[in-house]
């Protein structure tokens, strides 16, 4: 009896460890591996299919730091980082409406969520042909009678990157919408029926009640488009291409790798952007822990 149960016993372990090994193997191969060469390569003058890397030291970080061309690009997240804002308001106003009792609320729930669940290289030729001349916004004003408003909506540079960050917005607002809404509902419902026993209206209850009870998801939410906004690739990519003052900063790293081949140097950027991404994620955990002491 004894012996089954050591057998038992082993053959638990033996699943478990088995379970857990392949995981663990696929992250140490798949991330970790790679994040180390990557650091090896920013250390390098290497131009990505030579034998020979030459060492260079900090040389890579010192350009980056000490050239604006590097930086300036940044100037482009702020685009971002401000639609940002407005993509939470947009989220949070449907979450809020959406949680009371509205007619076809799944339908709205629906339409909200269903641009997150779509690829972004679709959702950049979608907006391609909705911004492209004559297309469908064109169409759109001119049967407003606002033809005068027409601008070359990803050629204009006064005009474009706030084109691509609205498609930012589209594609984005439906998983904070879903995260608010998930927040809200956590709210005991006996709180907002007390609430209205005692004359309490929407706003009343918006304000009192589900704004004190999702602060924190609201400045998770921040923290998580401060993050996004630093790292936009795929949408000015695949419909700009960088160009005309769309470049990020990420678009900007692969260009310097694979356009320019300085794998060295683009493995640098790579760092230095995953060091910002941290620095803003410690932020966000130590503000979060601060609010909840």
């Amino acid at each position: 009896m004894f012996k089954k149960k050591m057998s038992r016993d082993a053959e638990k372990r033996l699943i478990i460890f088995s379970f857990t090994i392949l995981p663990v193997l696929l992250l140490l191969v798949f991330s970790y591996y790679p994040l180390v060469k990557m650091f090896q390569y920013s250390l390098s003058d290497w131009n990505g299919y030579s034998p020979n890397q030459k060492f260079v030291g900090l040389d890579n970080y010192k350009t980056i730091l000490t050239t604006s061309t590097y930086f300036t690009v940044f100037k482009t997240s702020l685009y971002y980082f401000i639609a940002t804002f407005f993509q939470l308001g947009v989220a949070l106003l449907f979450a809020t409406i959406l949680s009371f009792k509205v007619k076809f609320a799944n339908f709205w729930k629906g339409i909200l969520f269903f641009p997150y669940l779509l690829n972004g290289v679709a959702i950049g030729f979608i907006f391609l042909y909705f911004y492209k001349g004559g297309g469908t916004l064109d169409t759109v004003l001119s049967g407003l009678g606002l033809e005068s408003q027409i601008r070359l909506w990803l050629g204009d540079r006064s005009i474009n990157n706030i084109s691509l960050a609205f498609t930012s917005v589209w594609r984005y607002t439906g998983f904070n919408f879903l995260i608010f809404l998930g927040a809200i509902q956590s709210v005991n419902p006996e709180i907002y029926e007390a609430a209205e026993m005692d004359g309490a209206n929407r706003w009343d209850e918006f304000r009192y009640i589900i704004l004190p009870s999702i602060r924190n998801i609201i400045f998770l939410n921040i923290i998580l488009g401060v993050s996004g906004s630093l790292s936009v690739f795929d949408i000015p990519y695949i419909m700009t291409g960088g160009s005309n003052g769309t470049t990020t900063f990420v678009i900007q790293t692969i260009d310097t790798a694979f356009k320019y081949n300085k794998v060295g140097l683009a493995s640098a950027m790579a760092i230095i952007l995953l060091l910002i991404v941290i620095v803003v994620t410690v932020l966000q955990r130590l503000l979060t822990a601060e609010r909840k002491n």
